[in-house]
């Protein structure tokens, strides 16, 4: 070997042991370094080191997950706080990783990074935990706040007149996909304010429907001495009658149209009031109060016809509900047997 060729090989072993030894002295100067591209959920942690990091991380995910988390549904507002939600980070965990992240590919693949810039391009998932216990008290009481049950359509004849009951839609809130929410939103510094997740339950009976089950419909009221005659729950006629008298009052609740009868026969009951007509049957004629139409009710008390018109507006009946002639057969034409009817 030439002195010459001695001297070449010499200076490239030489300039390759500096080259190597610049190599170790950068990777070791950035050992600590945390590669670019390299991010914690969404906090861009490349370049950084490892303080450097652990601060951005705390600005940017740390200190927003411990804003109040908000569950909203219409007017109802629901708060979990950090405290109450038990969260938990693990900020240097997070930030080893980044580092560990880092270092993979060896002393040649971080070189070639070093010297190419190429990004390593590494999401870290944030270290997060939060006591499940207390988010499952939190959907719990979303629950039981705003679950509401379906109402069914109906009639209420009380008041004396028959109102419509209209059907009300009822609430249900998923747990299942409200506890997918909140745990999402618990890892996502972005999401403070979530819209709770709440299904609509449909009731079984509409408005219409009740219509379709009430036709027709009878409402007496004792009060004002009228009866009312409903058509698809809407008033079609109203009648001036005679109800009662104290100690035969007209019995109060709900009945139906037990019979029809024209020109009914009066079948006399068995009570002292009756005088001697008590227990026999009088036959359509003049001496029979029951006049033009008779329409049972319950327990021999019934709605007919009066030659007595000066009675009505009055309690002044032995428990029947009298109408002038004309009026009983008016209704007698607009009801049929199971016609429901109110009195109160």
């Amino acid at each position: 070997m030439g002195r010459k060729t001695l001297i070449s090989l010499v200076s490239v072993v030489c300039l390759m042991i500096v080259v190597a030894a610049g190599v170790y002295w950068f990777d070791s100067i950035n050992k600590e370094t945390i590669s670019e591209g390299v991010t914690i959920g969404d906090v861009d942690v490349g370049g950084l080191e490892a303080e450097a990091a652990a601060s951005q991380v705390r600005t940017n995910l740390v200190v927003p997950l411990e804003k109040t988390l908000k569950v909203t549904y219409g007017d109802e507002d629901f708060e979990l706080t950090e405290k109450e939600a038990g969260i938990r980070t693990d900020i240097d965990a997070m930030v080893d990783e980044a580092l560990a992240v880092s270092q993979e590919g060896g002393l040649p693949g971080r070189t070639w990074r070093a010297i190419t810039g190429e990004e390593v391009d590494h999401e870290i998932s944030p270290e997060i935990a939060f006591d499940e216990d207390e988010v499952e008290h939190f959907i719990n009481h979303i629950g039981n706040v705003l679950d509401r049950d379906p109402v069914d359509a109906s009639i209420d004849p009380s008041g004396g007149s028959l109102q419509p009951v209209a059907a009300q839609t009822g609430l249900k809130v998923d747990p299942d996909r409200l506890r997918r929410q909140v745990e999402k939103a618990l890892y996502d510094p972005t999401e403070r304010k979530l819209r709770a997740g709440v299904d609509e339950v449909k009731p079984e009976v509409t408005t219409s429907q009740v219509a379709e089950k009430y036709p027709t419909y009878i409402v007496v009221n004792r009060a004002n001495f009228t009866l009312s005659m409903y058509r698809n729950l809407k008033l079609e006629k109203e009648y001036t009658v005679a109800i009662g008298a104290q100690g035969f009052e007209t019995p109060v609740g709900e009945y139906a149209i037990e019979s029809k009868q024209v020109d009914p026969v009066w079948s006399v009951p068995n009570s002292a009031w009756a005088g001697s007509l008590a227990g026999q049957v009088i036959p359509p004629g003049p001496s029979n109060p029951l006049k033009a139409r008779w329409m049972g009710i319950y327990n021999g008390a019934g709605i007919h016809g009066t030659e007595d018109v000066g009675s009505l507006g009055s309690a002044a009946s032995h428990g029947c509900v009298r109408m002038a002639v004309p009026d009983v057969i008016d209704l007698y034409d607009r009801v049929d047997v199971g016609t429901p009817i109110y009195i109160g």
